[in-house]
């Protein structure tokens, strides 16, 4: 019965570490990729309210609803080259993406596949600003719920190192 429980709580523990790594992981993903905001800012038409918004991506009682965000987000894409041509993700790219940061293979193919869905929500969804917007506030809540958000501590924790 006492390895039963020392078992799970191994279990337990391993899971907890591994939720806590893809947060590290994507606070240094969050952090690289807001680097591109600055030089967006203008082509997106991103006042400077909204951009300083933007910095609090992951906050709470921040919400995704502005149509200049999903511009923002397409620019800041396209400097990684992180989309096709029809604003999509695109997947090898992200993915090669997401292992170049430090333990980046552990979150990889789930943000890929977090943001593939959520694509496909909105896909019927003309306007490519508006869509990205849509997918962007839908990967935000699934990346919460699947507990690899990262704190916003975490991201400031990183962002010299970009």
């Amino acid at each position: 019965m006492m390895s039963r429980y020392c078992l799970l709580l191994a279990v337990a523990a391993t899971l907890a570490s591994s939720v806590r790594g893809t947060a590290e992981v994507m606070s240094h993903v969050t952090a690289h990729f807001g680097k591109a905001l600055e030089e967006c800012r203008e082509e997106s038409g991103l006042s400077p309210e909204i951009m300083e918004e933007f910095k609090h991506f992951w906050s709470e009682n921040f919400e995704i609803v502005h149509r200049e965000l999903g511009c923002a987000i397409i620019c800041m894409s396209n400097k990684f080259s992180l989309m096709q041509d029809d604003a999509r993700m695109h997947h090898v790219n992200m993915d090669d993406y997401i292992k170049t940061f430090p333990n980046g293979e552990v979150l990889s193919a789930k943000m890929v596949d977090l943001i593939h869905n959520c694509e496909k929500q909105y896909d019927d969804m003309t306007d490519d600003c508006e869509r990205v917007v849509k997918v962007a506030a839908c990967f935000k809540t699934d990346a919460k719920k699947e507990g690899i958000a990262p704190e916003v501590t975490m991201i400031e924790a990183v962002m010299e190192k970009y």
